[in-house]
């Protein structure tokens, strides 16, 4: 029995199983990077100046990593989700609206970035048996600096 390969060269299955958790890993990017605009645009008080920048610095970095997301799924073989029903009824991330607290803002972002990685690490495994090492990589990436983040984030709480 031959087996079926992709565009370049992985296995077809794998590839399609990876699509399918990377569409996920999409959904909750794309809700994440709303919920992130939304801070950005309605946070008040004390440390508006301080959070304004800083939200609006980690939603263009999410616009970029949906992007590559977006373009591995299509390197895979696969066709992205684009529509915000298919995230809000696949993400595990919820969609907020109306904060505008710093701490609130802060605080699930921290919650999401946990999110993120427990599924990127997830994502990573499933990469690496698969033998998709630019999946692998990218994952890999991610999850490096967004423990970083959520070290940041949790010490700017306490």
């Amino acid at each position: 029995m031959t087996q079926s390969t992709n565009g370049i060269g992985l296995d077809a299955q794998h590839s399609a199983e990876l699509v399918r958790e990377l569409n996920l890993l999409l959904a909750n990017y794309s809700v994440l990077y709303m919920n992130v605009r939304g801070f950005h645009w309605n946070i008040r008080g004390e440390r508006f100046f301080e959070l304004h920048l800083k939200f609006e610095e980690l939603y263009n970095d999410l616009q970029l990593k949906i992007d590559e997301i977006a373009e591995r799924i299509l390197t895979l073989g696969g066709v992205p989700d684009h529509s915000y029903t298919t995230y809000h009824t696949h993400a595990s991330i919820a969609g907020v609206v109306n904060v505008n607290d710093g701490t609130q803002a802060v605080g699930t972002i921290l919650k999401s970035l946990t999110d993120l990685i427990v599924k990127q690490r997830s994502l990573l495994k499933l990469a690496s048996e698969s033998d998709d090492e630019g999946t692998s990589a990218l994952m890999s990436d991610y999850i490096r600096q967004q423990e970083k983040l959520s070290w940041m984030y949790g010490a700017y709480l306490g």
